[in-house]
């Protein structure tokens, strides 16, 4: 065995692909107060804003560096639906993306609730949602991907589900505290290794 060091500045994660490749069984849609609201062609501004208040504490940083026009082919896409996850208030306050621009094929893109909500049952709430719209006719596979920078529970959780782990991937990046997209403070699970600076 070895070790591949990665340079300061950048992350590495092992990213873990999962599917379903049959509709589940029936079962109880476990109780919840949120309601899901779909986004029709949301403005680009609107659309990060909420995938900046999901993701920040995981990383997530790559609708934030995405070209705009790029960004808004994928969310102004027919087969792209959007959903905003919201309180009896109209606070949002989950994001869940699912991508059919694939024949036969359903992606949880982004599937996420503010921190706020971690280990409320909220998280089996959003699956039994997205699956249930997931599994439409015509639709063979859904699937979704998580990484070691997720919540440590994530994985767990996706096969608790019924997903099945197919694939695995290490992926680097610069890290987007670093390079500015994100706040230094943000994520502080996941050590910060500021690359050296050149004088």
């Amino acid at each position: 065995m070895s070790l591949t060091r990665v340079p300061d500045g950048e992350i590495a994660t092992i990213v873990t692909s999962l599917q379903m490749l049959d509709r589940p069984k029936p079962r109880p849609m476990a109780p919840s107060a949120l309601r899901l609201d779909r986004w029709r062609d949301p403005a680009p501004t609107r659309y990060r804003a909420l995938f900046r208040r999901v993701g920040e504490p995981w990383l997530w940083f790559s609708r934030l560096v995405m070209d705009e026009a790029k960004l808004v082919a994928i969310i102004h896409d027919p087969a792209v639906e959007i959903y905003a996850v919201t309180d009896a208030r109209g606070i949002e306050l989950g994001l869940l993306e699912l991508d059919f621009r694939e024949a036969a094929q359903a992606e949880l893109s982004f599937f996420g609730l503010v921190p706020e909500l971690t280990g409320q049952g909220e998280g089996r709430w959003l699956m039994g949602q997205a699956l249930a719209l997931c599994w439409r006719k015509g639709i063979e596979r859904v699937w979704v991907h998580t990484c070691t920078l997720d919540h440590p529970k994530a994985l767990g959780f996706y096969r608790a589900q019924g997903f099945v782990p197919y694939a695995r991937a290490v992926e680097t990046f610069p890290d987007p505290r670093v390079v500015g997209v994100l706040p230094t403070e943000v994520a502080p699970h996941i050590p910060l290794l500021s690359a050296p600076s050149r004088r």
